[in-house]
């Protein structure tokens, strides 16, 4: 369930008058952007986007650009843009790291449909003229590349049918991979990047029934272990994306100091999804709701637009 609250009729020429006034003139009036774009879903940004440059021969991404800084700049740029466009940006900034964030391309690659990740594909392709697949490889090595490469390629299918011999198998298979801790096995990495993930749910929970816990619980390693803090999040995203979120968003706040970009990426790509259930998931772990831990973590116009995503009324 999502937590963005967009009414359902809107004139996207009025939105885009009130978001050019709010640009206008000395000072900017965040409250105004806020009170528009904080309310409006994908579909409505992209039309009042299109309105604006309709009627002031301008851009109004670069507008807001030139207009807002910091954090806010940072969330309402990556809140405008269409979602697949976004994951596309996301993408290339995770990429383009001097360390890459590896996490965020399993994100991106393992939470979104096949349907969803081949247009942030051509979204990307669009964008940098560059397939994702052949940045993804040249900013990777070794066992690490193998995985993700293979992540961002897959097409898998997305209905619900499920074999349970198939599953029982590759069951063993895993077992037998991380007993004899060869993570990296080829196995593994055709398993992860090729099966539905319904089959994959089937499989991880005949692995935990056979032995009495997760396989994330047995992929315990060396911390340092590049393809293990990529194989992890993989697994996780795959098996129960909810979750994986909770935890995204609990690492970026208990840490000393907000993880912003965790934050923000987090609460602009679920807000329109499952951002409902997320948090209630960070309730139930927690006990402290995450509108209240983000209230207190964040200031001023950023902690504003990401209440307003998060379900906050005006």
């Amino acid at each position: 369930m999502a937590t963005l609250i967009a009414p359902e009729h809107t004139s996207a020429v009025e939105d885009a008058e009130k978001l050019q006034k709010a640009c206008k003139g000395w000072g900017t009036d965040e409250k105004a952007i806020i009170s528009v774009l904080g309310h409006r879903n994908a579909v409505q940004r992209k039309q009042i986007r299109l309105a604006y440059e309709d009627l002031y021969q301008e851009d109004l991404i670069k507008r807001l650009e030139s207009e807002l800084s910091g954090d806010f700049e940072k969330a309402v740029y990556r809140w405008i843009l269409d979602p697949a466009d976004r994951d596309a940006v996301l993408a290339n900034v995770a990429i383009k790291k001097l360390s890459p964030d590896h996490h965020v391309i399993v994100e991106i690659s393992c939470t979104r449909s096949p349907e969803e990740l081949l247009v942030v594909r051509r979204a990307y392709q669009a964008r940098y003229k560059h397939s994702l697949e052949e940045d993804v490889a040249a900013h990777t090595k070794g066992d690490t590349r193998k995985l993700l490469v293979a992540l961002v390629s897959a097409f898998r299918y997305d209905g619900e049918e499920i074999n349970t011999r198939v599953a029982n198998s590759e069951a063993k298979i895993l077992h037998e991979a991380v007993k004899d801790k060869e993570f990296n096995h080829e196995e593994i990495i055709r398993i992860l990047s090729t099966r539905s993930k319904m089959q994959l749910m089937a499989t991880f929970n005949r692995y935990r029934d056979d032995h009495g816990t997760t396989i994330t619980k047995n992929l315990e390693g060396d911390s340092g272990d590049e393809f293990l803090k990529t194989l992890r999040p993989t697994i996780r995203c795959l098996n129960d994306p909810k979750k994986y979120f909770e935890k995204v968003l609990r690492n970026s706040i208990r840490r000393v100091g907000t993880d912003e970009d965790a934050l923000t990426r987090v609460i602009v790509t679920r807000a329109e999804k499952d951002l409902k259930d997320v948090k209630e998931l960070y309730y139930k772990r927690n006990s402290v709701p995450l509108d209240q831990a983000v209230a207190k973590d964040t200031t001023g116009d950023y902690k504003a637009l990401l209440l307003t995503l998060l379900g906050k009324e005006d």
